[in-house]
Parts: structure tokens; C-alpha cells; sequence
């Protein structure tokens, strides 16, 4: 009986550990990731990410889902099941401007928010092909935006190029942390001081799971 007290007096003095649940704070979320050196690009091609897959097997691919989804004023190409967006309109988030669009002209983009090369040297290079046909295909890395914009931006990370759109910018960086979390990937020193920089203007700002 002693000793059963003596157990029972020692549990009571030993705090409960409980796991905290994950933050969605983006400033915390950034501040998990690992800091590292970009990786070479050696071996990268866009090939390497299996892209415009349809990973959620609705009948559509990853490029139309995200058009659905972006734009407004959708209309669909006949017979494809309102699958494939033959016109439609975009506020695009990167400027701010309204961009009509038509499978027959190019002006809007599907961005990938983390670049796949930057991904590729940031961590995607230890990726095998599944998983990087994940990030490629996964609606929160994928934007619909202003084409020359895009092109822009090119493979940039946030300390080598931001939106135009100074209000989109909180978004923009909370979306490439959730991105890098999601999948492991690690920041550069210049590219979490430019992110730190931004969520500095937003504070509370949450990334999107």
C-alpha cells in the first residue's frame, strides 16, 4: 500500500506533456523550416515533376482544376464535362488587374507559388517521382496569373522577386511557407529575410494548409 501511495504522490508531481497542435501562424511556421544553402541545379528539368496531372481524379487536370477555381465568368469547351476552360476572367493577384482569358491566346500563366526548380534546390531533388508530381499538381502551390508576370518571376524565390501588388505580398510569402512546411524544403538565409521582412507588415498572417 505504501509504495502504491508513494507512486501516486510521485505521477502528481511530474508535469503532462501534451503535444501542442501545429501553428498556423506563417512567422512560426517559417521560423521551423531549415536554413540551408540553394542545393546545384545539376539534373534539374521541368520533366523531373510530372505536371497537369489529376491527382484528385475528378476528370480534370491540375491546370484546368486551377483555372476553375481562379477564374470567374467560366465558359467550358463542349464535351469536356465543363472540364476544360475555354474563356473566362482573372483578378490577378500578382497585379491587381483584371486579365481575360482564352485557351486560343496566352496571357495567363499557372504559377507554380514555390518555383519547381527552386524546389528542386531546396530539397525536391531527394524527392522520388510521386511525391514530386505531388508539389507539381498540389492546388496550394498552384496560381493562375498574369503570363508575362509569371515569366518574370521566372525561378525566383521571395528575396529575388515579389508581386507587384504590394497588398498580395503577405499571401504570396505565407503560401510558399505553407509550400516548403508541406513538403520538407528548406529556405535560403536571403529568402527567409525577405519573408521575415514581409510578415513583419502582417502580423498574424496564416498560411493556407
Amino acid at each position: 500500500m505504501r509504495r502504491i501511495v508513494l507512486l501516486s504522490l510521485l505521477l502528481t508531481c511530474i508535469p503532462l506533456q501534451v503535444s501542442a497542435a501545429p501553428s498556423d501562424d506563417a512567422l512560426t511556421v517559417l521560423n521551423s523550416l531549415s536554413v540551408k544553402g540553394r542545393a546545384a541545379k545539376t539534373g534539374y528539368t521541368r520533366a523531373q515533376f510530372t505536371h497537369w496531372s489529376d491527382l484528385d481524379r475528378n476528370g480534370c487536370d491540375a491546370r484546368n482544376d486551377t483555372l476553375k477555381r481562379d477564374l470567374t465568368a467560366l465558359v467550358f469547351k463542349v464535351g469536356t464535362r465543363d472540364c476544360k476552360v475555354f474563356t473566362g476572367s482573372l483578378l490577378d493577384p500578382y497585379s491587381g488587374k483584371i486579365i481575360t482569358f482564352s485557351s486560343t491566346k496566352s496571357t495567363i500563366d499557372i504559377d507554380h507559388v514555390v518555383a519547381l526548380s527552386n524546389a528542386w534546390q531546396t530539397g525536391a531533388a531527394y524527392f522520388d517521382k510521386t511525391k514530386r508530381q505531388q508539389i507539381a499538381n498540389d492546388p496550394l502551390n498552384l496560381l493562375a496569373v498574369d503570363f508575362s508576370l509569371n515569366r518574370q518571376k521566372g525561378d525566383g524565390d521571395a528575396a529575388t522577386w515579389l508581386p507587384p501588388l504590394k497588398s498580395y505580398r503577405c499571401d504570396y510569402v505565407s503560401r510558399q511557407v505553407a509550400v516548403k512546411a508541406k513538403y520538407g524544403l528548406w529556405v535560403t538565409q536571403p529568402e527567409k529575410d525577405a519573408i521575415v521582412k514581409i510578415l513583419k507588415k502582417c502580423v498574424g498572417q496564416k498560411i493556407l494548409n
